[in-house]
């Protein structure tokens, strides 16, 4: 078996050792965002089922215990539609129509919540387009070393070349196995970033929807506790306002 330690080349020991750190960084970072995915996602549905069991919306507006991207967005709205229907703010972020005012705070709510998730993907994808050719390198350096051995050696023996042709296979396999992992995570997360923003897309239609029959003047958040006896029932009433 190929051992880095007893190559002879520096070159391609940088080229291995690079592409074993592209390596480590890579399922590190598919472990960290394969969690933050999850957690985010296990969040929302927690925090749907709450916000749509509230038996209006003003009570939906004051669940507090449950965190995600979701809830989020969502305090952030009705944080913008408590200042707006109390007016107590009259500067220039607070100046335009209820619905406009609503509308960018939940747009920039779902921007941040998209930077947060979307960070790393950038790393996995320049991991996945530039390890085969780092890789590439190595293995026309370890190339160039054998034929370099042959030319000083005048020899073509197999205990001439097998060291640098050795390190040269090397290189291209180890590049190779270090883009594919880093390729599907990117396209994998990728594709569960774009469903989760769809997902906070039709939350906050909804939010909109529901936003325009009612008055935040005044209130403020409570612990989810007291809207957990709420019935099925509520469920139905809240799901037709947004509807209406």
């Amino acid at each position: 078996m190929f051992d880095i330690s007893e190559s002879n080349s520096l070159i391609v020991d940088g080229v291995l050792y690079a592409l074993i750190a592209f390596s480590v960084v890579t399922w590190t970072l598919l472990l960290v965002k394969g969690y933050q995915h999850w957690r985010a996602a296990s969040q929302t549905k927690r925090y749907k089922k709450a916000f749509w069991s509230a038996p209006n919306i003003i009570a939906a507006s004051e669940i507090q215990d449950v965190d995600g991207p979701a809830a989020r967005v969502a305090q952030a709205g009705f944080n913008t539609l408590r200042d707006v229907d109390s007016h107590a703010s009259h500067d220039l972020e607070h100046t335009g129509d209820r619905q406009d005012l609503l509308e960018r705070s939940l747009r920039q709510q779902i921007l941040k919540e998209r930077r947060s998730l979307d960070s790393g993907l950038a790393v996995l994808a320049s991991i996945g387009s530039t390890s085969p050719f780092v890789g590439l390198f190595g293995t026309v350096w370890g190339i160039m070393n054998a034929l370099t051995n042959i030319g000083a050696l005048g020899s073509a023996s197999l205990e001439v070349v097998a060291g640098p042709i050795g390190e040269a296979l090397v290189a291209t396999g180890l590049g190779i196995a270090v883009a594919v992992p880093a390729v599907l995570a990117f396209n994998f997360f990728t594709r569960r970033l774009k469903l989760i923003n769809g997902d906070l897309d039709d939350f906050a239609a909804d939010l909109i929807r529901l936003s325009r029959k009612a008055n935040f003047a005044g209130s403020k958040p409570v612990e989810l506790g007291s809207t957990k006896h709420e019935t099925s029932s509520s469920v139905v009433n809240l799901k037709n306002e947004a509807v209406a």
